[in-house]
């Protein structure tokens, strides 16, 4: 029989507190543990920085996330053992470096996301106006790193982002797939006294199914950003915004009504871009530029020896050349590493084919 209740919570005060001594003493233990870690990561800083090497390895990072969710015997999800681990990634790394990461901005953004995501709260992360003026953080040494979209699994392709790579002299190091969840923010008491819903006009039609069920009739307004639109709702009575979580936390708006996005598996992809060649991590992609002679079979020509090499192509996408009428570049994605034999092979063969090749970069692939 119990020998006492825990009034707050209704429970065996004894056998609640044999848990919670274990939970004091796991605590501690892990405090120590990352002490521990912590003490680790700061001497492989030093040893780094005299040899000139970059402080963030996107490939080693991958790999030391992927042996964690092979060891992961739950009761924590993949996906939570990612969480608490790039926090604590990101906390030893800023005893190496503190890193600046560019993004397209205003703080609050699923750009700000994804830089979170990737990187961790340990960074300075530099909001951007523009997808230029990301390209030209990273490329005048104002950010380590700039993150920077590529495609929306519903919108498809950002063509300015596909533009810069073209000529920019950053390589891509990574790859965020952030899944976009949309909430609508408002400090009203309920649904039914939100007057006015501010958004981004992609995220307004993004959710127009759901605000027609619940919110028949109230005015949509479209603004700059989500982030705007909570700045907005943070302002005004019964005002409401379409945006994510970390929006609602930085300007300080309830979460009202959580995913009211219509299609729940809409995604946006970005790429990390900055001035290093990660090696193999196991499970990687590699993207490259690349044009075709005007004539009949050129194309053919260019895809074969991805054929004959066994090679995978994840997408090709095409973009004006600008230098020519009909005339096009071919963005294509690859399965592997540039150093993986059959990719080498395939790409050696490429360049002798190609009337113009530039790979963009080999990183690892996120997973999500």
């Amino acid at each position: 029989m119990p020998t006492g209740i825990d009034d707050s919570a209704g429970v065996d005060s004894d056998t609640l507190r044999v848990h919670r001594d274990a939970i004091d003493a796991l605590d501690r233990e892990i405090l120590a543990r990352l002490s521990e870690r912590a003490m680790h990561a700061k001497a492989i800083g030093a040893l780094k920085a005299d040899r000139g090497a970059p402080a963030w390895r996107p490939d080693r990072e991958a790999q030391v996330l992927a042996r964690l969710c092979s060891q992961n015997a739950g009761p924590l999800s993949d996906e939570a053992i990612i969480g608490v681990f790039r926090q604590v990634m990101s906390a030893c790394l800023a005893l190496e470096q503190k890193l600046r990461i560019a993004y397209l901005g205003p703080a609050g953004t699923f750009s700000h996301a994804a830089v979170a995501r990737q990187f961790g709260s340990f960074v300075d992360a530099v909001p951007c106006a523009t997808i230029d003026e990301i390209f030209r953080a990273g490329e005048a040494g104002q950010a380590d790193y700039a993150v920077v979209p590529v495609e929306n699994s519903t919108e498809g392709t950002v063509g300015r982002t596909l533009d810069l790579m073209y000529t920019t002299d950053l390589s891509i190091c990574g790859e965020i797939k952030l899944r976009v969840q949309q909430n609508l923010l408002s400090n009203a008491p309920g649904l039914d006294r939100v007057l006015k819903v501010y958004s981004h006009a992609q995220s307004l039609a993004q959710c127009a199914q759901w605000l027609a069920r619940h919110l028949p009739g109230v005015e949509r307004v479209p603004v700059s950003s989500n982030a705007e639109a909570a700045r907005l709702a943070a302002l005004e009575a019964g005002a409401g915004a379409i945006a994510g979580e970390i929006a609602a936390s930085i300007y300080g708006v309830a979460i009202l009504a959580a995913h009211i996005e219509d299609e729940p598996n809409n995604t946006t992809r970005f790429w990390v871009l900055g001035r290093q060649a990660p090696g193999a991590s196991g499970r990687d992609e590699t993207s490259l530029v690349m044009s075709a002679p005007n004539r009949p079979g050129a194309m053919h020509a260019l895809l074969e020896p991805f054929a004959k090499h066994g090679v995978s192509m994840s997408r090709i996408e095409s973009r004006p050349a600008r230098t020519g009428l009909w005339e096009y570049l071919f963005f294509v994605d690859l399965v592997g590493h540039r150093d993986d034999g059959p990719v080498k092979a395939a790409l050696d063969e490429l360049a002798a084919k190609a009337s113009f090749l530039k790979l963009l970069g080999s990183y690892p692939a996120d997973q999500v």
